[in-house]
């Protein structure tokens, strides 16, 4: 396979690790509620009074517990390392071929013919378009999973057998931190409620983010490698052939990138966010087919439109709302995108690949 590949699958995997702890939260905070979207998507309308209040209670409780286990910072990290790792390579294999057919041919060396032409900030940015769009097909599900299992807490059903036996619990099992189900258990659910369909809920909007997001992501490095090297040499323009950006370059210039794609796109992924992590109705009983030929309207999921997710969004907390986690969010794409970058083009180098 090609350098471009191992490069984004290693780099991806690599960003993913280091990310996941502040991703479980800014997932967290953009759901709102209590983190499965009760009240606020399931019920049609926005959370207002004794419910709001309790909601913020949840949240905040939720965020406390969360922090006492070290365990549950990697919660949902399985489904994105394997998934995001594949996106990775992908996007860049994807984004060196668009940019390749718009500005010219390379050859088998990696270096550009003569009869191309240097890329320039508006081929780089449809070309990183075209390679985000191009990762639709794994980044949807890997995107649900990834939120359902970092969303849903597998609490007991509140019987009055429960009740009874949490009344006469210790205050020590009382503080223990809820569970949350693997990534592995999330796509069991997913596959015996919807089959495969139910992998790319929210697939539209999904793709909406990743095709921006990933322009303005290519676009931004590159414009922050340029006066990066710009400001190195004071001015010069002239760059020697097979100059490549030095480490501290690299870590900056890919942790803006990061930072300017999830600004550029951040209120889609709210609704995204919101969208995919939409309550399922009791999943089908365990003994039932995986492909039911039920179509009974009792047997399918309950479903709002993207559209009225966004409006219950903004009903609940108004623009603000689409806005929520986005410091914690950009303090992560600081983080995971510099390493990235920086993992990317040292294995492309040791490779021998042209960066």
């Amino acid at each position: 396979m090609s350098a471009d590949f191992w490069a984004g699958y290693i780099s991806g995997a690599a960003g993913i690790l280091i990310g996941n702890p502040l991703d479980l939260v800014k997932v967290r905070l953009q759901a709102g509620g209590d983190g499965r979207l009760g009240p606020a998507v399931v019920g049609g309308g926005p959370a207002t009074g004794a419910a709001a209040s309790s909601a913020s209670s949840s949240s905040s409780s939720f965020s406390r517990a969360l922090f006492q286990r070290t365990a549950a910072l990697a919660t949902g990290a399985a489904a994105p390392v394997l998934g995001y790792g594949a996106l990775n390579a992908l996007l860049f294999v994807s984004y060196r071929q668009a940019e390749t057919f718009m500005t010219g041919s390379s050859s088998a060396s990696g270096s550009i013919s003569s009869s191309s032409s240097a890329p320039t900030a508006t081929t780089t940015w449809i070309a990183g378009a075209v390679a985000g769009l191009a990762t639709w097909i794994v980044s949807a599900p890997t995107e649900l999973v990834k939120c359902r299992a970092q969303l849903a807490l597998a609490a007991p059903t509140a019987t009055a057998s429960s009740v009874a036996s949490a009344s006469t619990a210790s205050p020590a099992s009382l503080s223990q931190p809820p569970k949350s189900p693997s990534s592995w258990a999330i796509a069991r659910q997913v596959w015996r409620a919807e089959g495969v369909r139910g992998f790319f809920l929210g697939g539209t909007v999904t793709a909406l983010r990743d095709s921006i997001g990933y322009g303005f992501y290519f676009w931004s490095y590159l414009l922050a490698t340029d006066a990066w090297r710009r400001y190195e040499t004071g001015g010069a323009d002239q760059q020697p052939a097979n100059a490549s950006p030095s480490a501290t370059a690299t870590l900056m210039c890919g942790g803006l990138a990061g930072v300017v794609t999830w600004a550029s796109v951040f209120p889609l992924d709210v609704i995204k966010t919101r969208v995919q992590a939409q309550a399922l109705l009791p999943p089908s009983p365990a003994n039932a087919p995986l492909l039911s030929g039920s179509t009974s309207p009792s047997s399918q999921p309950r479903r709002l439109s993207t559209l009225k997710v966004a409006q219950i969004a903004y009903h609940e907390g108004g623009m603000s709302v689409f806005f929520r986690g986005l410091g914690v969010c950009s303090a992560r794409a600081f983080v995971v995108n510099a390493v990235q970058w920086a993992v990317y083009e040292w294995i492309m180098r040791e490779l021998g690949a042209k960066v």
